[in-house]
């Protein structure tokens, strides 16, 4: 990465410039022996044209083709999606030719968690109100009020309780893949160890039966006083006799698991137990120069320490998943995550869409251009780690190390998921300001840009924006936020945690009909 004071040249192949700020017209870029005057503003996140493009020529970012031009473009013009198509890359995939492997930690990290009796780590203590179905959302919330902070101040090792509604539960097939789906998410709520006790809320007569969830998994509640068979605590609102007495009940239930759940203490416990889910939202043009590639570089502290490093959003690999087969530790694995690539593919074809759809409006705004410039950007929180597993949608994660999971981009189903597979950490980077929390699990929130980082100090944990301003390297602000990473997995607040954010961002994804 070479820069001047307005420009970053990200790779010596690029055809283009990133602005790291806001900058007029005339601003220069020198390099290759040239200098290059911008002939318009360019905003920070976007790209200038440091050579003569002709139409039809691949448009290079880190390296790589992140699209094709559609008219001839001259230095110094900007270069965006008034002149930038998609194309087809023609990529040729490589198996396994790219596996590194990452120095050891020079010691051995811990951080204070919480120790569940199946052993699993919890890096915070909640009661879950699992809803199966939209229709005993509001019963669910009302029991979560109920237990307010005052009420909460006699139980200081509870974190919370939090009410885990949705919109869906009902009008697919019993049975099928959607309520499997659903089924699975649930579970790995009410399974995850930093929910120490649950509560299932029901209506009774929709799809999304309780007994199908508790008897399909096989859960188990807490080893309570009377409560021999350890059967989950399950209520349904037609047979308690409707939504008063539903929340009534719930409440008595809760008040009696409280003191149990209370009874756990922060114990040292191995770095190598955290599961971390990476995630990228309201993203820019700078999230793959500055956020994603320190997320990229706490991931590889945290596998190199035997931890396990989630990343997500197959949507948003798309168009860069040739460089992650080449990490893949085995074909099979590097097979999967390409089945999945064209499962989405087919996937937007039945609903008439294209895949490049996905950069949103603020995600256009803040300078990506194609999907295929996204996800160059987006795969870096990955890290350079080998690959070493691809799962389907809430799938519990059992590999240790660097692994993908099917998730939509969409952020809140896609953090569910990763959540619902064992993910005790989030972090979250955005570049246009996303204001993001996943109760049960913290959140970190990292910005792309110094400006966005100050406008919004409230809801940004760190600034990676300081890359930008010459202040941090990519690798100081990946080691900030591994030290980050173990404080909050000690119980440090982040801010979204310190806001209360996180009870509505619960969104178990439903890619199938519903009738």
């Amino acid at each position: 990465m070479s820069d001047d004071t307005g420009f970053l040249l990200l790779h010596p192949s690029d055809n283009i410039v990133v602005a790291r700020r806001h900058l007029k017209p005339g601003a220069s870029w020198s390099g290759n022996s040239v200098t290059v005057n911008a002939r318009e503003r360019v905003d920070l996140g976007h790209k200038m044209a440091i050579s003569a493009i002709a139409q039809g020529e691949a448009i290079r970012k880190f390296g790589q083709p992140i699209g094709f031009a559609t008219q001839a473009i001259e230095p110094g013009e900007n270069v965006h999606t008034h002149n930038v198509g998609l194309g087809h890359l023609g990529h040729s995939y490589e198996y396994c030719t790219s596996l590194v492997t990452l120095p050891p930690p020079k010691e051995q990290r811990t951080f204070q968690g919480f120790r569940r009796p199946d052993g699993r780590a919890a890096t915070r203590n909640y009661v879950g109100i699992i809803s199966t179905v939209n229709c005993s959302a509001t019963s669910a919330r009302y029991i979560a009020d109920a237990f307010d902070e005052q009420l909460l101040e006699q139980y200081p090792n509870v974190d919370g309780v939090v009410a885990l509604s949705h919109k869906g539960g009902c009008a697919f097939e019993y049975g099928g893949s959607d309520h499997r789906l659903l089924a699975r998410t649930l579970a790995g709520f009410a399974e995850h160890p930093n929910i120490g006790a649950y509560l299932i809320v029901g209506l009774g007569c929709e799809t999304a039966q309780a007994s199908f969830l508790t008897d399909e998994h096989n859960l188990v509640e807490l080893n309570l006083p009377g409560n021999e068979s350890r059967k989950p605590l399950v209520m349904n609102i037609q047979d308690q006799g409707g939504v008063a007495k539903t929340v009534e009940r719930g409440v008595a239930m809760l008040k009696e698991l409280l003191p149990e759940v209370n009874q756990v203490e922060r114990v040292p416990i191995p770095v190598s137990e955290l599961i971390l889910a990476t995630e990228c939202g309201g993203s820019d043009g700078n999230s793959g120069v500055t956020a994603n590639p320190a997320v990229g570089i706490a991931s590889d502290l945290l596998v190199a320490a035997g931890g396990t490093s989630i990343l997500a959003e197959v949507p948003e690999i798309y168009g860069g998943e040739h460089l992650l087969t080449r990490r893949a530790a085995t074909r099979e694995i590097a097979d999967k995550l390409l089945e999945r690539i064209q499962w989405w593919e087919d996937y937007a074809k039945k609903f008439g869409a294209q895949i490049d759809n996905n950069p949103s409006v603020g995600n256009k705004k803040g300078g990506l251009t194609t999907i295929f410039e996204k996800s160059l950007g987006a795969i870096a929180k990955g890290g350079s780690s080998p690959l070493r597993a691809v799962y389907e949608y809430a799938e519990r994660v059992s590999e240790k190390g660097f692994v993908i999971m099917d998730t939509p981009g969409y952020d809140p189903p896609s953090v569910t998921g990763m959540v619902a597979g064992g993910a005790n950490l989030v972090v979250f980077t955005t570049g246009r300001g996303s204001c993001f929390g996943c109760k049960p699990v913290p959140t970190i929130k990292v910005a792309t840009n110094s400006l966005m980082y100050h406008r919004m100090v409230d809801d940004m944990d760190l600034n990676a924006g300081r890359i930008l301003d010459g202040e941090a390297t990519v690798e100081q602000v990946g080691e900030e936020l591994f030290e980050m990473l173990i404080s909050v997995a000690s119980g440090e607040q982040t801010k979204s945690e310190q806001q209360g954010i996180g009870d509505e961002e619960f969104c178990p994804w439903t890619p199938g009909p519903v009738f």
